[in-house]
C-alpha cells in the first residue's frame, strides 16, 4: 500500500525530509493525506573566543533526534516486493553534503545519485546542509534530484542544523566555507571558517556514524580538516580528508600536454603539503608509461619553474578566465577522491590526498592535515605509500608547505583547543579559489 503525506512549509519548519523509497509506484491509497508540523532546532555558529579565552573542542551531548516529517510529492512511501533488479542491491548508504545550494555541488550531487560514485548496485540518500538564506535554493535543488528519475536515489532531506543534516552519515563532504573577500586578511578568513567547521566536527562526533569518511572542501581546507577532526575527537583522526586531488588532476594534464601524450599515461603523481600556491606538484616520483618523468620530459628548468607555478595558480588563473571559481572540475575530483577510496588503487599506482599526519614515513611535522601519497584496498580506508623518492629540492619544497601548516595551525590554536591563537603567518599565499 502506498501512503501520502503532506507538511505545508512555514518558517518555523525549515528541515524538510523528502523520502523516495523506490521507483516504481504500484497504487496509490486513497486516504486522506495528514498534515504535520514539528518544531525544528536551529545551527548555532559560536563567535570567536576574545582575550585569554579557550575554545576547547568538547562533545555536545545531544537528545536523540527524530526523523522529522517529510514533505511533499517524496512522503509516497511504497509497499512492494522487491524486483529481481532491487533484490541484490546493497544497504542504503547515507552521504551528508554542506553548501548543498552552491555551485559545486550543483554538479557533484547528480554524480552521486547516478551511481557514479558507489556503483549500480548501491543506494544512497542524500542530506543536504544549507543555510537559513539557502533554504529555498535546497528546496530547487531537491526538486530537481527528484525530476531525474535516478533510481539508486532512495531518500533526499534537506536542513540547516548539522545535528540534523550529519545523523547517521557514512560519508561527509563538507564544501560550505565563506569565501575570502575584498580587504579580508588570510587569519581572518581561517577564523571565520574555522569557527564554522568546529560546530560541524562537533555535531559530526555527536550524530554520525563513528566511521564515518570526511571530505573538507571549503578552504583553507587543510586546517579546515584539522579544527573539524579535533572537535569530533569519538571519530577517527585517519577518517578525515583535504582536498587536493584537483590540484593532482591539474598536474597530470599538463604533464601529459607537455609529453603529447593523454593523461591516462600519467601515473603516481603526488601533490605534497598545503592546499594552497605553497603546494608542491612532484614530478620526481610521477611517470609517464611507466617511466620517470624527468626521462620522459629532460626540460627541468620547465619542471621546477613553469610546471610547478603553474598548478600552484591555476585556480586563479581560471577565475581570471571565468570569473568565478571552479565549479565542475572541484566536483569531479571529489568524486574521483571518494572512487580511490571505495576502489582498490591499480597495482604500484597511488592518488593524492591530505590526511591526519601523525606516524607518516616522511619525517613531516606531525599533527596537521597534509598532502600525501596514499594508496586503499578500496575498504574505504587508506595506507601512506613508503617507497617514494626524495631529493634536496622536493624536500625544501615540502618543508615550506609544512611551515605555512604549522603556522596556520597556530592561528587556530582557539578552535582547536591547544591554546591561545597566535597569527605569524609566513606569507600571504592566495588559495586557489579565493577572490
Amino acid at each position: 500500500m502506498a501512503v501520502a503525506e503532506f507538511i505545508p512549509s512555514s518558517s518555523s519548519s525549515l528541515t524538510k525530509t523528502i523520502s523516495l523509497y523506490s521507483s516504481q509506484l504500484l497504487h496509490v491509497s486513497t486516504h486522506k493525506p495528514r498534515l504535520s508540523l514539528t518544531p525544528l532546532r536551529r545551527s548555532k555558529i559560536c563567535c570567536s573566543v576574545i582575550s585569554n579565552e579557550v575554545q576547547a573542542p568538547v562533545p555536545v551531548a545531544k537528545e536523540p533526534i527524530k526523523k522529522t516529517e517529510c514533505f511533499g510529492v517524496f512522503c509516497l512511501t511504497y509497499d512492494l516486493k522487491a524486483e529481481e533488479e532491487t533484490s541484490s542491491w546493497k544497504k542504503l548508504i547515507n552521504v551528508s553534503v554542506s553548501g548543498a545550494a552552491g555551485m559545486i555541488a550543483n554538479h557533484l550531487l547528480f554524480k552521486l545519485a547516478s551511481g557514479e560514485v558507489f556503483g549500480p548496485d548501491q543506494p544512497v540518500a542524500l542530506k543536504l546542509l544549507g543555510s537559513e538564506r539557502s533554504t529555498q535554493a535546497l528546496e530547487g535543488v531537491a526538486m530537481e534530484l527528484e525530476d531525474s528519475l535516478f533510481p539508486l536515489l532512495r531518500e533526499v532531506s534537506i536542513g540547516i542544523d548539522p545535528y540534523e543534516v550529519f545523523q547517521d552519515a557514512e560519508w561527509a563532504l563538507l564544501i560550505g566555507a565563506k569565501p575570502r573577500g575584498p580587504g579580508m586578511e588570510r587569519a581572518g578568513l581561517l577564523d571565520i571558517n574555522g569557527q564554522i567547521f568546529a560546530e560541524q566536527g562537533k555535531a559530526l562526533n555527536a550524530v554520525a556514524s563513528r566511521n564515518v569518511k570526511v571530505i573538507v572542501v571549503g578552504n583553507p581546507c587543510n586546517t579546515n580538516a584539522l579544527i573539524c577532526l579535533k572537535n569530533a575527537p569519538d571519530i577517527p583522526a585517519k577518517n578525515f580528508h583535504a582536498l587536493t586531488r584537483l590540484d593532482e588532476n591539474r598536474a597530470k594534464c599538463q604533464l601529459a600536454l607537455k609529453a603529447g601524450v593523454f593523461y591516462d599515461k600519467v601515473s603516481n603523481m603526488t601533490i605534497w603539503g598545503n592546499h594552497s600556491t605553497t603546494q608542491v606538484p612532484d614530478f620526481l616520483n610521477a611517470k609517464i608509461n611507466g617511466f620517470p618523468v624527468k626521462d620522459v620530459i629532460r626540460d627541468s628548468k620547465w619542471l621546477e619553474e613553469e610546471f610547478t607555478e603553474k598548478i600552484q595558480k591555476r585556480g586563479g588563473v581560471l577565475i581570471q578566465k571565468w570569473g568565478r571559481s571552479s565549479a565542475a572540475s572541484t566536483a569531479v575530483s571529489v568524486v574521483d577522491a571518494m572512487r580511490s577510496l571505495v576502489t582498490p588503487t591499480p597495482e604500484g599506482d597511488w592518488f593524492s590526498t591530505s590526511v591526519y599526519t601523525n606516524g607518516n614515513p616522511y619525517g613531516i611535522a606531525e599533527d596537521i592535515v597534509f598532502s600525501m601519497p596514499c594508496r586503499s584496498k578500496g575498504d574505504g580506508d587508506y595506507e601512506l605509500v613508503k617507497d617514494v623518492l626524495m631529493d634536496d629540492y622536493l624536500q625544501s619544497r615540502i618543508k615550506k608547505s609544512e611551515d605555512e601548516l604549522l603556522a596556520e595551525k597556530r592561528c587556530v590554536a582557539h578552535l582547536t583547543g591547544e591554546g591561545i591563537a597566535v597569527c605569524d603567518l609566513p606569507g600571504d599565499t592566495m588559495l586557489p579559489g579565493e577572490m
